[in-house]
């Protein structure tokens, strides 16, 4: 083989996900209003000596972190995805990132419940109409923020789970946006069980009300940040998760004595699998001939296989 002529057998490691860009400018966006409300919120508490106003602002300061995690996942993923360096490309970047947001996340959970535990105890006066009116601005950046980090994709292929191929859309989720998306919903979720808990405090004079709320709210962030935690860790550690694909595989090239005998398959990024394959055959074809056999499988972005000669006949 000339040198020359051994670019068209090259290819890119392409592996980010197809609204990689559209959610990179949506999480910049996020973080940026999330900070805005962050130093306004601690500013003003402390110009008026709020402990509500002070509270709230550095607990969104977390979430502000995780968020700029995100934000940063996404420029870097992008910018190093021409890097040979990076075997399979970048596209796990935001799986990292996720499964950093959510251990942030997880913390965020745990610093509630304590907080909420000595609350109950040690119950603190509250200054109800201004501690509901903090909660209040803070729901509706975060409403704004959700509505921005939304996943259309799920909206999109609503109704029809599986294309043509029978392959299962419920792997192609981005989990970094997944991740921006829980931070998000959590701190709306600490808003609304905080004004729903400061407005049963006030008419009934209950002053648990409000702790008691904030350990359910550490528990459903919590969940949340378990799932995520679950979901990314098994893309960082290659789990295959596709087994319908995996079926898919086998059935296409398992034909006329061809066997598969080993086969990897995993998430290189959203949306995108890797598959190294073994094929033992009575008649082997060249590998080109297998991996034409896969062809139009959505999702299936880097195949390689290998082909050996089966060493004695079947018996029949």
């Amino acid at each position: 083989m000339h040198s020359h002529s051994i670019d068209q057998w090259t290819h890119d490691h392409l592996f980010l996900g197809s609204r990689h860009e559209r959610n990179e400018r949506r999480t910049r966006f996020v973080v940026m209003l999330t900070a805005a409300m962050m130093v306004g919120e601690i500013a003003a508490g402390w110009a008026f000596g709020s402990m509500a106003l002070l509270a709230d602002g550095w607990h969104m300061a977390t979430h502000a972190a995780a968020l700029g995690i995100a934000s940063l996942a996404y420029l870097f993923a992008r910018r190093q995805a021409g890097n040979a360096h990076f075997t399979f490309g970048t596209g796990k970047f935001g799986d990292l990132a996720a499964f950093s947001s959510a251990i942030i996340l997880t913390l965020i959970a745990v610093q509630i419940a304590y907080e909420s535990v000595v609350r109950l105890f040690q119950p603190v006066p509250i200054v109800y109409d201004e501690a509901i009116a903090v909660a209040a601005l803070g729901l509706c950046v975060n409403l704004v923020s959700a509505w921005l980090l939304r996943d259309d994709h799920d909206h999109h292929h609503h109704g029809q789970h599986h294309d043509h191929h029978g392959h299962d859309h419920a792997h192609d989720h981005d989990n970094n946006l997944r991740a921006a998306y829980v931070h998000v919903l959590a701190d709306a979720a600490t808003s609304l069980l905080a004004i729903a808990a400061l407005v049963v405090a006030m008419v009934s004079n209950w002053v648990w009300a409000d702790p008691a709320v904030g350990i359910v709210g550490s528990v459903v962030i919590a969940s949340w940040a378990f799932g995520l935690i679950r979901a990314s860790g098994a893309v960082l550690l290659d789990v295959n998760a596709d087994h319908d694909l995996e079926g898919i595989i086998r059935s296409r090239i398992e034909s006329k004595g061809d066997r598969v005998t080993d086969l990897h398959l995993w998430q290189i990024g959203p949306g995108h699998r890797a598959a190294v394959i073994s094929v033992i055959s009575d008649h082997p074809l060249p590998p080109a001939t297998y991996k034409r056999r896969l062809g139009g499988l959505r999702g299936l972005s880097h195949v390689t296989v290998e082909v050996e000669t089966c060493p004695e006949p079947h018996p029949h």
